[in-house]
C-alpha cells in the first residue's frame, strides 16, 4: 500500500514506514544488510509513527483509532518470501489454475494460501490453524500451515506490543520524550494528550 507516515531511529539508522495497508516496514538502511520487517497491529491505514530511542519503542497510531507501543529492543525475524507453486507444498493437491494435474488426478484444484511463517504455497485444508507470531511482526492471528502451528512455542506467541484505543482516527502524533507525553490529532477536530508513562519507560 501507499506509504503514509515515515519514522527515523538515529542510532540504530533503521527506516520505519507506515502504509495505507496497515502494516509497518522496518528498512534496515544503516545495516546495509537489506532486511524489512513487518509489523503487523492496525486494522486500518497507519497514518503517524514516531519512535522513542531512548527505551526503544516505535509508536504508531492509525485511522482504526489505535495506538501501538512496539518493543523494538527484541530481536525480530524476517518474514519470509512467499513461494510459488502449483499444487499444495505439503499435500501436492493441484491448485486451481494447474489444469494438467487436475485432470491427471481426476481432482478438483483448490484455492492457494501462503504460511505467514514460513512462506509455503499450501491448501485451506493443510493451513487450517491460526496463529499469532510476534517475533515476525504478527500481533494479531495469521494464517499458518499445520506443521508451522505445531513449532510455535508459548513464547513464542508472546506479545511484543502493547493496544491502546484512543476514540478517535488519528492523522498526527508527536511523542516528547522527556515528560512522556503523546499529542494526537484526530479527524475529529480533537487534540488528545495521553501520560505514556505508564507504558513507555
Amino acid at each position: 500500500g501507499g506509504v503514509t507516515a515515515l519514522c527515523w531511529d538515529p542510532i540504530q539508522r533503521v527506516l520505519f514506514s507506515g502504509s495505507s495497508d496497515h502494516s509497518i516496514i522496518m528498512w534496515d538502511i544503516g545495516g546495509r544488510k537489506g532486511t524489512a520487517i513487518e509489523l503487523q497491529g492496525h486494522n486500518d491505514k497507519v497514518q503517524s509513527l514516531s519512535y522513542a530511542h531512548h527505551t526503544r519503542q516505535l509508536i504508531s497510531c492509525g485511522a482504526d483509532g489505535g495506538i501501538v507501543v512496539w518493543n523494538m529492543d527484541v530481536e525480530r525475524q524476517e518474514t519470509p518470501e512467499w513461494l510459488d507453486s502449483d499444487s499444495c507444498q505439503k499435500c501436492d493437491q493441484p491448485f486451481f489454475w494447474n489444469f494438467k494435474q487436475m485432470w491427471d488426478s481426476k481432482k478438483i484444484g483448490l484455492r492457494q494460501h501462503h504460511c505467514r511463517k514460513c512462506g509455503k504455497a499450501v491448501c485451506g485444508k493443510c493451513s487450517s490453524k491460526r496463529s499469532s507470531i510476534p517475533l515476525m511482526g504478527f500481533e494479531f492471528e495469521v494464517r499458518v500451515c499445520d506443521s508451522c502451528h505445531d513449532s510455535i512455542t508459548d513464547e513464542e506467541r508472546a506479545p511484543t506490543a502493547t493496544f491502546h484505543d484512543s476514540k478517535h482516527n488519528i492523522v498526527h502524533v508527536h511523542f516528547d520524550a522527556t515528560r512522556g507525553w503523546l499529542l494526537t490529532s484526530g479527524t475529529d477536530k480533537v487534540i488528545k494528550l495521553w501520560d505514556m508513562t505508564p507504558v513507555v519507560s
